[in-house]
């Protein structure tokens, strides 16, 4: 504590000692002093710097926001009044990767003329600013200058948005969020493109730079551009509709027309964080809980509700089970089918997925005739299952409070929201209104066809996932060149440091990559067969899906018994090792047991892990293996149970593409 008390002095002498000059200096320090944030306030502008450990990770850049009313707060900024705090704080989430999460930051808070406020804050992992407006009446935001100029002209991971039209620049903020990297110099970026975050940039040294925003709750989504080959990336966002068609089966709503403004405020709403974090190594990316740390606080007083678990999945294998004397489909027989499974293996949900509701009429309270909603929330409750709804966007959001009444009266445990395919500031307002609104009813919200997560889970913790992945489903429809594989170990240090995905593993249909095929009926996997029960340890997934058919699980118990056990919160998360579009090596740990789980990429690989985070006592391990001929046939493995060495070591092996995943716990 004497340490953090030393920092903050040397804050607020180094502002003081500025304090008469034209220009002021503020130097903010994280914690353990290696990472610092510089902001200069001179008579034309807001700048800042990002430094670690003498390294220059982001130089300077400005900082404004611009309103409708003609005002430009940080042009020509008045700096009336600095102070700065050091904060400690020991959360405690209901639902994460671990049981408590320590929050230690030094905070930089100017007030200017003008009535507004920019924070800083300093945390060992990152620097984060946002701006904090006093205003007694709604007002408009036309436009923020978001910018992160970097030193050098290094590579980037870029999630470039797709958007429907070609040559439409503004059409990119139409994105399903579900793109794959490109790996490429800043001088390289396409300049007709805008990526969505968060987005890695190599730094000096090795060093890595997540840039990505933390608390939006009533605000745009913020987009990166480069539109002059620079080392310069400049933020935009979607501008406010001004014209939204209900479009593809009544599911979604499409931005028709756009307003010349981002914005419409009330007096009490907040700003975005934006969020630098900085890794010394890459598996800290994959570590993170920056996010979770600067979101708004729960809302929700008592989560003792709030049920995560497994679910049994029926659309990526297309409701397609066999050996049954029934007709497989959307009716009764298969949803019962699916309950049964579920229950034996002790799988906390099944979910009904789209076609359940009366198609096209994007009306929820219209059910087809072959299913019978309470007749299978009885039938799945005597069997301790229960049942989630999927829903398109927009006939959840016109009828969302009617909706969701009814069916949790019903005894429906929650829904899983799609297509919203958005970010502007009202597809951010629906996904804070669907939380709340589910949180109202005790209802579980998987926010599926949506941006990134940034912190909304902590605000609601009955938000369980968020999609913004290019998951398993990509496999029913990949060409033959998709490479999936280096994408599983690139989204961890990326994609996931934001918060919890739905990526949907757990594929019982593996092909090495020469052998994939995309089948729209019967789909497979990349990689391995361990592959895919490894990914249940490595992706953070409160709500995880058991993708693939009842039939396929059937015939493969091993496997089965093994994912249904795999706890979705954690007590205890360590990133082991890593490099980002190479391997990755996590290790979780719930109720005093341990899961280990590590990926590769194409490349066959061998490991030399270090257990010591066991503690003392004899431990043994259940493990998947790849098999010997894993690569030539990716469902090859090894299933064996084997006693850790006294000195904690484990050396594993991974075919091309392969997995490892370890069940640990005492040798009694």
């Amino acid at each position: 504590m004497d340490t953090l008390k030393n920092i903050l002095l040397t804050i607020l002498l180094f502002a003081l000692s500025l304090g008469l000059s034209a220009q002021k200096e503020f130097i903010l320090k994280s914690p353990d002093s290696k990472l610092q944030a510089k902001i200069i306030i001179d008579k034309e502008a807001i700048k800042y710097t990002v430094i670690h450990d003498g390294d220059i990770m982001v130089g300077y850049s400005q900082i404004s926001l611009s309103l409708a009313d003609g005002r430009i707060l940080g042009d020509k900024p008045q700096l009336s009044k600095s102070s700065a705090k050091i904060f400690e704080e020991v959360i405690q989430p209901p639902i994460y990767k671990r049981k408590e999460i320590e929050s230690i930051y030094n905070e930089l808070y100017l007030k200017f003329k003008g009535d507004f406020d920019i924070v800083f804050r300093a945390f060992d992992e990152a620097i984060a600013y946002k701006f904090v407006l006093h205003q007694k009446d709604p007002y408009i935001v036309e436009e923020e200058v978001v910018e992160f100029n970097f030193p050098a002209d290094t590579k980037a991971y870029i999630p470039y948005a797709k958007g429907r039209e070609k040559n439409k620049f503004d059409d990119q903020f139409y994105s399903s969020f579900q793109n794959i990297y490109e790996h490429v110099l800043l001088s390289q970026w396409n300049k007709d493109r805008v990526s969505f975050l968060p987005l890695v940039v190599e730094g000096a040294n090795g060093k890595k730079i997540c840039i990505t925003e933390a608390d939006l709750l009533n605000y745009p989504g913020l987009y990166l551009h480069n539109k002059d080959n620079s080392t310069t990336l400049k933020g935009v966002f979607p501008a406010y509709p001004k014209k939204i068609v209900q479009e593809v089966r009544g599911l979604k709503g499409v931005v028709r027309d756009r307003e010349s403004y981002i914005a419409r405020m009330n007096p009490s709403d907040q700003f975005p964080w934006r969020v630098i974090i900085v890794s010394e190594n890459d598996y800290e990316l994959a570590d993170s809980d920056i996010i979770y740390k600067l979101a708004s606080p729960s809302k929700v007083t008592d989560p003792s509700w709030i049920k995560p678990g497994k679910v049994a999945w029926e659309w990526w294998n297309d409701w397609n089970i066999y050996g049954v004397d029934f007709e497989a489909g959307i009716n009764n027989e298969t949803y019962r089918y699916y309950i049964d499974f579920a229950s034996k293996y002790g799988i906390e949900y099944v979910i009904l997925d789209e076609g359940w509701s009366v198609h096209g009429e994007a009306d929820l309270m219209k059910v087809i005739p072959e299913i019978d909603i309470p007749g299978l929330v009885a039938y799945a409750k005597e069997r301790n299952v229960g049942i989630i709804l999927w829903a398109g966007y927009f006939a959840f959001d016109k009828d969302m409070d009617n909706v969701s009444r009814h069916y949790a009266a019903m005894g429906v445990k929650g829904f899983k929201i799609d297509f919203m395919d958005r970010d502007d500031q009202l597809m951010i307002d629906f996904n804070r209104r669907a939380a709340e609104t589910g949180a109202k009813y005790n209802l579980l919200i998987d926010i599926h066809g949506t941006s990134k997560p940034t912190g909304l889970q902590r605000t609601y913790p009955n938000v369980v996932n968020f999609e913004g992945v290019h998951g398993l489903e990509e496999m029913k429809w990949a060409k033959d060149s998709t490479d999936q594989v280096t994408y599983d170990v690139t989204l961890p240090f990326i994609r996931m440091v934001a918060g919890p995905l739905d990526y949907t593993q757990g594929a019982m249909r593996n092909a090495i990559r020469k052998n994939f095929r995309s089948i729209y009926t019967e789909p497979m996997s990349q990689g391995t067969r361990c592959r895919q029960l490894a990914e249940y340890v490595i992706f953070e997934s409160p709500l995880n899906m058991l993708c693939d058919t009842p039939s396929n699980y059937e015939k493969e118990p091993e496997c089965t018994k093994f994912i249904a056990e795999i706890p979705t919160v954690w007590d205890q998360t360590i990133a082991l090792n890593g490099e980002i579009a190479k391997y990755i090596t996590i290790a979780r740990q719930k109720d005093g047991v341990w899961y280990l789980g590590s990926l590769t990429n194409w490349d066959a690989r061998e490991l030399d892990l270090d257990l010591s985070f066991l503690g003392e006592g004899k431990f043994k391990a259940e493990i998947f293996r790849d098999g010997v001929n894993a690569h030539k046939a990716a469902r090859d493995y090894k299933e064996e149970t084997i006693n850790i060495a006294s000195d904690k070591r484990i050396k594993i092996k991974m075919a091309p593409g392969g997995g490892f995943v370890a069940k640990i716990y005492k040798d009694m």
